[in-house]
C-alpha cells in the first residue's frame, strides 16, 4: 500500500487562495478591532430573507467565501484540495470551476427554498461557508473514482470512495433532519444534489473539446481561404493595370497560361486547398 497526497492544481489553488485571503483578512480586522466583519456578514452572507425580499442575489455566491473560525475554514479547504485536485486533473480547470460554482449556487437555492417552505431552517437564518461547492466536488469524485481507496484520517483503514460518499450522504440527511445545530446541512445536501446533477447531465468534456476544436479549425481555414482568394483578386487587378494577364481558380491558386484546363482545379493536386 502506498500513500500520496494530491497535487495543487491551478483552479484548486485559486479557490484556496480566495477563501483563505478572505478568512485571513477578517481575522486581521477582528484582531485590530476594526469593525468590518459585521458589515461583511450583513452584506455577503446568505440570508434567504434579504435575497428574496431585498433582491441581494449576489449573496448566492459571496456567502461561500466566508468562514466562521479556523476549523470551519480548514475543513472546507482540506476537502477541496483532497478531492478537487483529482477532479480538476480529469476535467480541466474550466469545467471543475463550473462544477464548484454549480454546487455553491445549488446549495444557496436549496437553502432558500427549504427555509421558505419551513421544512428545514427559516428565512432569517444566515448561512456561510464553501461546503456546497466542496460537497459538489466530493460527490463528483465519488462518481468518477468510486473504486479508489481513501484513508479516513485519523482512522487507520481504507475505504472505497463510493462507500465513503454514500455514508456521508446518509449522515448529512440524518443530521439535517435532526436540526444540525449551527451547521448548514441543508447547504451540504444542495451541493450534493446539484453536483450529482451536473456530473450526470452536464456537458461531457471530450464532446465539448472536440466540438469546439472542429468549429475553431473550420472557421480558421475558411478565413485563410478567403484571404487567399482576396489576395489573388487584388493581384489580378494589379497585373491588369500593368498590361499583364494572370489568372487564378476559385480557390485562389495560380493557373499557368499554358494550362487553361486547370481553372477549376479538377486536373491536379497542386495548390493550397484546405
Amino acid at each position: 500500500m502506498t500513500l500520496s497526497l494530491p497535487p495543487f492544481t491551478r483552479a484548486v489553488i485559486w479557490l484556496l487562495g480566495i477563501n483563505t485571503s478572505v478568512f485571513l483578512l477578517m481575522e486581521v480586522f477582528d484582531l485590530a478591532r476594526i469593525p468590518v466583519s459585521d458589515y461583511i456578514y450583513t452584506y455577503f452572507e446568505l440570508s434567504p430573507f434579504r435575497v428574496v425580499q431585498h433582491g441581494w442575489i449576489w449573496q448566492i455566491l459571496t456567502y461561500s467565501v466566508i468562514h466562521v473560525g479556523f476549523w470551519h475554514w480548514f475543513g472546507n479547504m482540506l476537502g477541496l484540495w483532497m478531492f478537487g485536485a483529482s477532479v480538476e486533473d480529469a476535467w480541466g480547470p474550466r469545467r471543475f470551476v463550473e462544477l464548484y460554482i454549480v454546487g455553491v449556487i445549488g446549495a444557496a437555492i436549496s437553502t432558500i427554498a427549504l427555509s421558505y417552505a419551513h421544512i428545514l431552517g427559516n428565512p432569517l437564518q444566515p448561512t456561510v461557508g464553501a461546503s456546497g461547492g466542496v460537497f459538489a466536488v466530493l460527490i463528483a469524485f465519488g462518481m468518477m473514482f468510486g473504486d479508489n481507496e481513501i484513508m479516513l484520517i485519523p482512522f487507520p483503514f481504507m475505504l472505497k470512495a463510493k462507500y465513503f460518499v454514500g455514508i456521508l450522504i446518509v449522515a448529512t440527511v440524518a443530521l439535517a433532519m435532526s436540526g444540525g445545530g449551527n451547521i448548514a446541512y441543508v447547504a451540504h445536501l444542495g451541493g450534493l444534489f446539484f453536483g450529482w446533477l451536473y456530473v450526470r447531465r452536464g456537458p461531457k468534456p471530450a464532446m465539448v473539446n472536440v466540438g469546439f476544436g472542429e468549429r475553431y479549425y473550420g472557421l480558421r481555414n475558411s478565413y485563410y481561404r478567403w484571404k487567399r482568394r482576396r489576395a489573388a483578386r487584388k493581384f489580378e487587378v494589379y497585373m491588369r493595370e500593368h498590361d499583364r494577364k494572370v489568372e487564378f481558380d476559385e480557390h485562389g491558386n495560380y493557373i499557368p497560361p499554358d494550362d487553361e484546363s486547370r481553372k477549376s482545379n479538377g486536373g491536379g493536386k497542386s495548390g493550397w486547398v484546405n
